[in-house]
């Protein structure tokens, strides 16, 4: 993937845990999206005092300095970019000072610089479907968010998200003919693990072909995936599915796992997790 860098023009804060990162300057000059609404950027957070400057190359940086000087690499969904004003918003969550991406959008401020790497992505809404589907948490909400401007107008979405509390919601514009449901939890890890499925499971399917979209935490994706195939009947390749974390896991370790992860929970119902 190319490598950009960019500068921090605002940082501010959505809700109680998610902030927003607008980018911009020349480093971003060819930058260019894939006709995706969940597409990504990887992006590159240096160790404190790292001996290199803030712009830098990733690949470089790895082969010739020890590992404990890598940027940490994380995955960003791109909320909006905008090639008029060459602005590029990513929405990050942050739990407290736990991890390396939460903590940096948390004392991001303008002028700093960020290196990244992409884009990447393969969902967009298909045009065709009779209905929609969206299914997430607060890491899942920029996709949902992007994804939700491009559904058609007048089509049905359904959309069913997790969250804190009521403070943790934002507003959700589209041109379709929206359900939002916003579900909160409650402390216990236990039943809110499950809001979802069962919310799902209570729901009245709208009639025709649905095109899904269900990313969020690994376990809530998992048995959220395993219902639709096999109780709901929606075809594999009319769902984009993918865990992007998983409780009681550090980044790094969920990285180190969730190849076999997402190999297992293939191997459960149908094959290949977009």
């Amino acid at each position: 993937m190319p490598t950009w860098h960019a500068t921090v023009e605002t940082a501010s804060w959505l809700t109680p845990v998610l902030v927003r990162v607008v980018l911009r300057g020349d480093g971003l000059a060819g930058f260019a999206m894939p006709d995706a609404t969940d597409a990504y950027v990887n992006v590159a957070i240096p160790p404190q005092d790292a001996p290199y400057g803030p712009v830098f190359v990733p690949a470089e940086v790895r082969e010739h300095h020890p590992e404990e000087l890598w940027p940490a690499r994380r995955r960003y969904t791109v909320r909006r970019w905008e090639p008029a004003s060459g602005r590029l918003t990513l929405d990050v969550v942050v739990h407290g000072d736990e991890g390396v991406g939460g903590p940096w959008a948390a004392r991001a401020e303008a002028g700093d610089v960020l290196v990244l790497e992409g884009p990447g992505g393969g969902y967009r809404p298909d045009p065709d479907a009779d209905w929609h589907l969206l299914v997430g948490d607060e890491s899942a909400l920029p996709a949902i968010a992007a994804s939700l401007e491009a559904v058609p107008a007048g089509r049905r979405a359904v959309v069913r998200l997790v969250c804190d509390g009521p403070d943790h919601e934002v507003d959700l514009p589209s041109p379709a003919d929206l359900d939002v449901g916003w579900l909160h939890r409650s402390g216990d890890p236990g039943t809110d693990g499950t809001l979802l499925l069962h919310a799902l499971e209570e729901l009245d399917l709208p009639a025709g072909r649905v095109h899904a979209f269900v990313h969020g935490e690994a376990d809530e994706v998992r048995g959220i995936r395993r219902h639709l195939l096999t109780d709901r009947g929606i075809a594999r390749a009319d769902m984009s599915c993918s865990p992007y974390w998983r409780r009681t896991m550090t980044d790094e370790a969920w990285r180190r796992v969730k190849r076999d992860f997402v190999a297992q929970m293939d191997a459960e119902v149908g094959t290949g997790a977009a």
